[in-house]
């Protein structure tokens, strides 16, 4: 099912070649050298399913004190730069917004998954969020303002990007699953999803 009901979203299907997702993934393999994964909890205390690191001036952050940004790793290191490529991506994209400020980086295996949710943590609710999916499929779920009511859905494929932007940006979304095996691009498998956004 497309998503084409639903004002201001927007997927570039296939925007980062095969070549462009290996270089990508190379960027990110330094990146995560220097801030490791780790596995967030809610504030409830509750693991997440997914395991996440960020580059730029903020990472997200997730554990009893609450959800928020922080300028420094778990470990207390600073966080890498964003990628030259991801930042080419966003001036092309989104050339009126103002430069991202954190990438965040969610790594799914085979039975993870992301509860409908909405990006509201940034201080300018006004401004983008850009998303590049990489590895294995994952069906995307779409909603609205508000939570509830009729969603819609679409299968992500590596190299494709998303685009949150207006009414959109404001709108309930999450991952219901991953399609296991359906891409070559990570050696072991699973699914990465880069989530670009401004912070302040």
């Amino acid at each position: 099912m497309t998503l084409l009901r639903i004002r201001d979203f927007a997927i570039h299907p296939g925007y980062f070649t095969q070549d462009a997702q290996s270089a990508l993934v190379a960027d990110l393999r330094k990146i995560l050298s220097h801030a490791p994964l780790f596995r967030p909890v809610t504030p409830r205390g509750t693991p997440m399913s997914v395991r996440m690191s960020a580059a730029g001036s903020y990472g997200w952050i997730s554990d009893r004190k609450g959800y928020r940004y922080e300028p420094l790793h778990p470990s207390g290191v600073s966080w890498p730069p964003i990628p030259d490529s991801l930042l080419r991506m966003w001036r092309d994209l989104v050339p009126d917004a103002r430069l991202p400020e954190c990438c965040l980086i969610n790594w799914y295996d085979e039975t993870a998954k992301m509860g409908m949710h909405q990006d509201r943590d940034e201080a300018d609710l006004s401004q983008p969020v850009v998303s590049v999916s990489l590895g294995d499929d994952a069906l995307f779920r779409m909603g609205h303002e508000t939570r509830g009511g009729k969603t819609e859905s679409v299968w992500l494929r590596s190299g494709d990007v998303v685009v949150l932007a207006g009414t959109a940006r404001r709108a309930y979304h999450g991952v219901d699953r991953i399609r296991p095996n359906s891409s070559t691009l990570l050696a072991n498998g699973g699914r990465i999803n880069l989530t670009l956004r401004v912070v302040t």
